[in-house]
């Protein structure tokens, strides 16, 4: 018996030492593989109702401590007050906090009201805000950790559900599209209430869709504007300039003047 004990602990022990001996080669492949592998937290997470998404905003946002990048390319409406303020006072003690604060906004915005005086709170109080036509992606981005962005996964959900994500590089791609965004912007000074022009903000979005190649259907869809409300505004623009089909409209828009605002 004692010597069939020690066989099975020296036959142990020789395993043992095998293994021991491939150390050296898995510690030679970590170069290739680690790297690769470098684990940035959970994913994603799915926020299945408006209430979810602002309350995981505000969690996030009250502890901004260097950065906090948004881009809403929804067509501006009349909010609460009490809502609007609210959003106002924590952009005001995020930048009091020393974050950096910008804000992309489409340049139907320029023309909305409350908007409009919104903007004018938080650029006072020190924030970086920016306007352009065309669709482009909603997004939040908070200390280059936390990205929130719209529900493009769960068919049929609330159309205000949204993901937060803290993969690094999921989060570090999105800053990129918004730096490409944010130069391609003008600052919202540049195109305050005032500046002459022959179209408006929505107009231009709609004009750069169609320009791009999309039905009216598509840019509809694209800008998160109703059919109904494209065709309007092109009804409108036609009028206003004295043409009568929307081919005139493109070729007068290709060299306007009007393209160079936001």
């Amino acid at each position: 018996m004692a010597h069939g004990l020690m066989g099975a602990a020296l036959t142990e022990l020789q395993q043992v030492v095998a293994r021991i001996h491939e150390i050296p080669t898995l510690e030679g492949l970590a170069s290739d593989y680690d790297p690769h592998r470098m684990y940035g937290g959970p994913a994603s997470e799915f926020l299945p109702t408006r209430d979810a998404m602002n309350g995981r905003i505000g969690d996030v946002s009250a502890t901004a401590s260097s950065s906090v990048l948004t881009a809403q390319p929804g067509a501006p409406a009349d909010r609460d007050p009490r809502v609007v303020a609210l959003g106002a006072q924590r952009t005001v003690d995020t930048l009091d906090a020393g974050a950096e604060v910008q804000s992309l906004y489409t340049s139907a915005a320029v023309s909305h009201g409350q908007t409009a005086a919104y903007v004018g709170q938080i650029i006072e109080a020190g924030a970086q805000v920016r306007t352009m036509s065309g669709a482009f992606p909603r997004m939040m981005i908070v200390d280059g950790r936390h990205l929130f962005v719209s529900n493009y996964v769960v068919a049929g959900a609330d159309n205000d559900a949204g993901w937060h994500v803290t993969d690094r590089g999921c989060v570090a791609w999105a800053e990129q599209v918004f730096g490409a965004l944010w130069d391609r912007a003008a600052r919202w000074t540049v195109v305050a209430p005032g500046v002459a022009s022959a179209t408006s903000g929505r107009q231009r979005q709609i004009l750069v869709e169609l320009e791009a190649g999309y039905t009216k259907t598509q840019a509809a869809k694209r800008l998160e504007l109703g059919e109904r409300t494209v065709t309007a505004e092109l009804s409108a623009l036609r009028a206003a300039l004295g043409m009568r089909t929307l081919y005139q409209v493109m070729a007068w828009w290709a060299t306007s003047p009007d393209r160079a605002l936001p």
